[in-house]
């Protein structure tokens, strides 16, 4: 089943636009590494459990997946071979607005090399362009 909310307020949205770069979530919070996007877009809720089944079945329960983005914004499409006019269409899917700089993704408990190629193979399936982010770390911890 494809993630979605599990009540809205309002059932439809206007599009909007995506402007400037991620403000919150950009930076790694739970995993040493991370799938960090480069680019804007919209990131679909079928994409994003593709995504999330490739991790999986690279890591195989060694390490842990963390999914730092949630589908919030319905698109709407209407029927195919319908005339203009009539007004706006049921809601079709869902999808992730992503800004620049927003972590999508993060992995715990694997190596460098196995999260680079764990990352490569969900990049390929991603609409938007992304970097691999490791954890460094603070001023505070050693």
């Amino acid at each position: 089943m494809a993630l979605m909310p599990k009540r809205v307020k309002h059932r439809k949205q206007q599009r909007g636009r995506i402007k400037g770069e991620a403000q919150r979530g950009n930076t790694i919070a739970y995993g040493d590494f991370g799938l960090q996007a480069t680019e804007a877009g919209y990131v679909t809720a079928r994409t994003i459990e593709a995504s999330r089944i490739a991790i999986m079945q690279y890591i195989r329960g060694e390490g842990k997946l963390y999914i730092r983005i949630f589908p919030h914004k319905p698109v709407t499409a209407r029927p195919l071979e319908t005339r203009m006019g009539k007004g706006k269409g049921d809601p079709d899917h869902w999808v992730a607005v992503v800004r620049p700089g927003t972590v999508l993704f993060e992995v715990l408990g694997v190596s460098k090399d196995a999260a680079k190629d764990c990352f490569a193979r969900v990049a390929y399936k991603l609409p938007v362009k992304v970097r691999l982010l490791e954890k460094t770390p603070g001023p505070l911890q050693s």
